[in-house]
């Protein structure tokens, strides 16, 4: 495909971004674009925008959702990270679709790639969101991740402890004098106010 037809494609998707109200009407076009036809580029843009139709439209992007995750396990980097992402959104919407993906999920912790690694903390956020009960036995994952090698990712750990802290406040509970710490002396002023703003939706929840 050439630069140019590239190039038009990537508005064409850019523009219905912003247009909601056609999304539904359009998400087998789009998910069209997840075939070897298309480039990394235009596939990337395609499954972010599947991710964001999915989460509106659960039912619709159903037949789809294999094809979105067969790109967990892609060689390219930009590919996994928006498939997390996109699992992550739909998976917000009915955990029913993504739960058989769960595995290959869980595994992009340990992603050589950076922005995977972070896309997969968000994805779980919106997984947990509204199925915090999936990930109350993984927290230990999410801990290990606060001490991560890039910076990005440490930042976005912590949030997975106020994202179940709030509904599930007992499942984060043993993890809080360990927050703490974090809170305390972490070199990142990001990372302590993250992990001070777990703490704090997490005691307020076992108040209540």
């Amino acid at each position: 495909m050439s630069n140019r037809a590239d190039k038009e494609i990537l508005n064409e998707l850019k523009e219905l971004t912003k247009d909601k109200e056609n999304w539904k009407s359009n998400i087998d076009d789009v998910a069209h674009k997840l075939n070897d036809d298309y480039s990394v580029a235009v596939k990337a843009k395609a499954l972010w925008l599947l991710g964001e139709m999915g989460l509106k439209y659960p039912k619709e992007i159903e037949c789809h959702v294999n094809d979105i995750a067969s790109y967990l396990e892609n060689d390219d980097s930009k590919l996994r990270e928006r498939s997390a992402n996109a699992i992550g959104r739909i998976g917000r919407a009915d955990k029913d679709l993504v739960i058989v993906y769960m595995d290959k999920l869980m595994k992009m912790n340990e992603d050589e790639s950076s922005n995977v690694r972070h896309a997969f903390i968000w994805a779980c956020e919106n997984i947990a969101t509204s199925n915090p009960d999936l990930f109350c036995d993984k927290l230990d994952i999410f801990y290990e991740m606060i001490s991560d090698s890039e910076d990005k990712v440490r930042i976005e750990a912590p949030e997975m402890f106020r994202v179940i802290g709030k509904t599930r406040p007992n499942c984060v509970k043993p993890y809080l004098e360990k927050l703490e710490y974090f809170a305390e002396n972490d070199e990142n002023p990001v990372v302590r106010i993250h992990s001070a703003g777990a703490i704090r939706i997490t005691k307020k929840a076992l108040e209540q």
